[in-house]
């Protein structure tokens, strides 16, 4: 009995440490370009969702251009030089910055 005990004893020690390591924290490398932090930065400065009309024409002036209604319920599109802002019932309901810059 006593050979058995020790026998279970030793594989489950070899078995707590061969299965150790699966139970470690893993760290993830993110590597980004200084161009993708300088848009991540831009993105922080672009209306938030929520902001009326009013209150993007006074914090980014006006728009270079407006698109719509489209949709149902409509959506417009406020063109800047940098981003786009996206409305609905006079609400931002998105924010992007524009690509072809």
């Amino acid at each position: 009995m006593k050979k058995r005990t020790l026998q279970a004893l030793c594989a489950a020690t070899a078995a707590t440490f061969l299965l150790a390591p699966l139970g470690t924290a893993l760290a993830e490398e993110i590597r980004m370009s200084v161009k993708s932090q300088a848009q991540q930065s831009l993105q922080e400065d672009l209306p938030r969702n929520g902001l009326s009309e009013s209150s993007v024409k006074n914090g980014w002036g006006q728009p270079q251009s407006v698109t719509g209604p489209v949709g149902e319920p409509p959506i417009y599109q406020w063109h800047y030089q940098n981003f786009i802002v996206f409305f609905e019932s006079n609400r931002v309901i998105h924010s992007v910055l524009r690509q072809d810059r």
